[in-house]
């Protein structure tokens, strides 16, 4: 680096004082670009960006029209949307590219060879995994629990420190933004049919064992070097196409929406409680289930006419099936709240990422991501 600064050095006294400005403004420009050295993904559907594709048992996958129809060039990439979610969009306000997924072949990880740039994220969120281990193989016989993602997460970990030494790993880990997607699977897997879960906790239970699963896992990241944590809570899935459709007059399920703020409310606690014994960790929160109330209750004032059927599926709100090549899909996803039967689509998730990155405190607390980069 020292050589190279040196040849620049000499290039711009050549070249004199307006080409000499000229570089200076583009190393500002590269270092100013992005906000994080990088972002890691834990999660499920709402923020996997290919995961699933690798798992050959999983039922839960979306490397398939009409997936993607929205996403340069119409491609399904396995992001349960019409194009780009939550994740995409928080990469870019970060100015990081999306992390790829962990799973992808060769795994991305393993070109981290001594190079002078390190990784800038990686994305082990998998659709239908949940906070417990046993939520994504009876929903969707295979994905990646929050327990399975932090293991991975370990192996990445262990190869920034071979790469950049461990105060370098430290550094550039402490500075990354962890953005953390969980809880809706456990509850659509306690509240379906023929759940084991039901019979062996009631919900107040099963929230307690959801928090103190969760906290157990976030205290194994911030061991591993993770200081800005971003974490979302469930929102109200109750109101999804999938739940709507059991009430003749679509109306939310009540029932999973109220343990759901339940759950929120343990969370909030939860990540109180960890912040206090956790020197030099923070985190923003996200209240989904506030923002989508708020979304449904304001839907005309922000442009949305479609608030509870899916754009693409079949059937009733279309979700008796989901979004497969047979299904159809709908000319205007602007309109629609809902992709499929439980995803959002791909203007939803950029408006709520916009919440996530600078949003007030209505929706993120104890501050959002713009103000927890620049602790």
């Amino acid at each position: 680096m020292h050589v190279h600064n040196m040849a620049i050095t000499s290039h711009i006294t050549r070249v004199g004082p307006t080409m000499a400005l000229l570089v200076c403004v583009l190393v500002f420009i590269c270092k100013a670009q992005a906000a994080a050295p990088a972002v890691y993904i834990l999660g499920d559907s709402l923020v996997d960006v290919g995961n699933n594709n690798y798992l050959p048992l999983s039922l839960l996958k979306a490397n398939f029209p009409h997936n993607g129809v929205d996403f340069p060039m119409g491609k399904p990439t396995g992001r349960f949307s019409n194009g780009q979610n939550a994740a995409d969009f928080l990469a870019k306000k970060i100015g990081l590219p999306s992390p790829p997924p962990y799973l992808s072949s060769p795994p991305p990880y393993l070109s981290l060879t001594g190079g002078a740039t390190p990784i800038t994220g990686m994305s082990f969120a998998s659709g239908g995994a949940g906070i417990l281990e046993e939520t994504g193989g009876f929903l969707v016989k295979q994905a990646l629990s929050l327990g399975k993602q932090v293991e991975y997460f370990t192996r990445v970990h262990d190869k920034l420190v071979t790469q950049l030494g461990p105060s370098g790993a430290q550094a550039h880990l402490s500075k990354s933004i962890f953005l953390i997607v969980f809880g809706s699977n456990d509850w659509f897997a306690y509240y379906n049919v023929g759940s084991l879960a039901v019979k062996q906790y009631n919900p107040q239970q099963y929230v307690d064992r959801m928090v103190s699963t969760f906290k157990g896992l976030l205290k194994t990241l911030y061991g591993l070097g993770a200081r800005k944590l971003v974490v979302s809570g469930v929102g109200a899935i109750g109101c999804c196409p999938i739940k709507r459709k059991e009430n003749r007059t679509g109306e939310c399920n009540v029932e999973i929406n109220y343990w759901s703020t339940k759950y929120n409310d343990g969370l909030k606690i939860m990540l109180e409680g960890l912040k206090s014994e956790s020197l030099g960790l923070n985190y923003a929160y996200f209240d989904t289930y506030g923002a989508m109330v708020n979304l449904f209750q304001n839907h005309e004032a922000y442009g949305y006419s479609k608030i509870k059927e899916a754009c693409c599926g079949i059937g009733n709100l279309k979700a008796d099936g989901p979004c497969i090549p047979l299904a159809t899909y709908c000319s205007n996803r602007t309109n629609h709240v809902f992709w499929d039967l439980y995803h959002p689509t791909e203007t939803i998730a950029s408006l709520f990422a916009g919440y996530l990155y600078s949003g007030s405190q209505q929706f993120m607390v104890p501050m959002n991501v713009e103000q927890l980069l620049a602790l």
